[in-house]
């Protein structure tokens, strides 16, 4: 069971800057994708970036150019870095592996808090 911890998650005034941490442990298996999502108060989660297991990655359009994910070598950890924070961008971040071939495996964090005040 692979299991997965974030870190780096608090609170920072609008113009910001926060680093997210998410390491997994436990027994993996292939990593095909790794993604950060975000939850804020009464809204649906939603994607925010990323990365295939050969490095290409995706942003939603209301972070382009802000924020830029990045994994390790061994592709245990993954990592959001979060520059000119908004407050919109409040909310609950999780990370997510997306692992396996013919079984497709998703591991899910237990979610990060980031509060941006204005």
């Amino acid at each position: 069971q692979v299991q997965l911890v974030e870190s780096g998650g608090g609170s920072v005034q609008t113009g910001g800057s926060l680093r997210l941490s998410c390491r997994a442990s436990g027994t993996m298996f292939r990593v095909n994708e790794m993604r950060w999502y975000r939850q804020a108060p009464g809204k649906q989660r939603e994607e925010v970036a990323s990365i295939t297991r050969t490095g290409t990655s995706n942003y939603t359009d209301s972070v382009w150019g802000r924020f830029t994910i990045s994994s390790n070598n061994a592709r245990d950890t993954i990592y959001l870095q979060m520059n000119g924070l908004k407050p919109e961008d409040t909310a609950i971040y999780y990370c997510m592996f997306d692992m396996g071939i013919s079984l497709r495996t998703f591991a899910w964090g237990q979610g990060i808090q980031v509060t941006v005040s204005s």
